[in-house]
């Protein structure tokens, strides 16, 4: 995993998905503007945990196009997601516990916190 700091999940996200370059930019500038407006930091940790996780999943090739298959079933609506809802929770916390396992550096903030 990459450092947990915007620039560092920026090159990350450039090298495994680089299409989504323009939402990680979207979404860091709405976040830094909320933080300003706030005066809080909730929104920048709210934006590193996202893309963190976003990064531990592109990180497993496999796993990303699962998550992508599984999403496509749900946006269908042609069939019960149920179990297509299951899993895309079961890999996002599968991508959420290597944040926090030991080893991982820096560890990202809880985006309630």
């Amino acid at each position: 995993m990459p450092q947990l700091t915007p620039d560092a999940l920026r090159d990350a996200v450039a090298r495994s998905a680089p299409s989504r370059l323009p939402a990680l930019t979207q979404h860091l500038f709405e976040a830094t503007t909320n933080a300003q407006q706030t005066q809080s930091l909730a929104p920048l940790r709210a934006f590193v945990h996202s893309w963190a996780v976003f990064v531990a999943i592109e990180r497993h090739p496999a796993r990303a196009e699962r998550l992508r298959e599984l999403e496509r079933i749900v946006e269908a609506g042609e069939a019960d997601p149920s179990n297509a809802i299951t899993e895309i929770r079961t890999i996002r916390e599968a991508a959420e516990a290597e944040l926090w396992r030991p080893g991982t550096t820096p560890r990202v903030p809880s985006p309630a916190a």
